[in-house]
């Protein structure tokens, strides 16, 4: 199977269920359902939802460019991916679907899906550093310490600069 067609695959599945299909399952559960006013904060929540949505697909191009894998535990990078969005902070990706999640928490004016998205955003956090870290420690050592000393978990930073020249 292509890397394309896995990235799309994964991309549908996983982050399409978290960031898109389970927000809308619980505003399609309200009174009102999915029926929304556009006003000020409808126009707002473009923002987050198109931010995120566009840091998730940077960082999919990347992993299968740089690191010719995928964001699927399964099928990982060979290569560790520390260029791009990923010189700023570890996890873009993570926090590009919190982003789309939280722009439809706004859009749709639904503290549930807000809930929601703490909620997802303790799973992720639980996730990377329980299982997703370690794995990495074992798969690329040395490098990906010195990664993990200079670039921050969740909020972004100084570029990381790597002292060789390895995506």
């Amino acid at each position: 199977m292509s890397l394309f067609l896995k990235n799309l695959l994964f991309t549908i599945f996983v982050p399409g269920t978290a960031a898109v299909l389970l927000p809308f399952l619980i505003v399609a559960n309200r009174p009102e359902g999915l029926a929304t006013r556009w006003g000020l904060q409808q126009y707002l929540a473009l923002l987050p939802l198109l931010l995120g949505a566009a840091i998730y697909l940077h960082c999919v191009y990347g992993f299968a460019v740089l690191g010719r894998g995928t964001p699927a535990p399964f099928d990982a990078p060979k290569q560790l991916v520390v260029r791009g969005l990923y010189r700023y902070v570890r996890n873009p990706m993570y926090i590009g679907v919190l982003l789309v999640t939280a722009g439809w928490a706004l859009l749709f004016n639904a503290w549930p899906v807000l809930v929601y998205a703490l909620g997802l955003s303790l799973a992720f956090h639980l996730f990377v550093v329980l299982i997703e870290e370690p794995s990495l420690r074992r798969q690329f050592g040395l490098s990906y310490e010195q990664y993990c000393r200079a670039v921050r978990r969740w909020l972004p930073g100084p570029p990381y600069e790597p002292s060789n020249n390895r995506s």
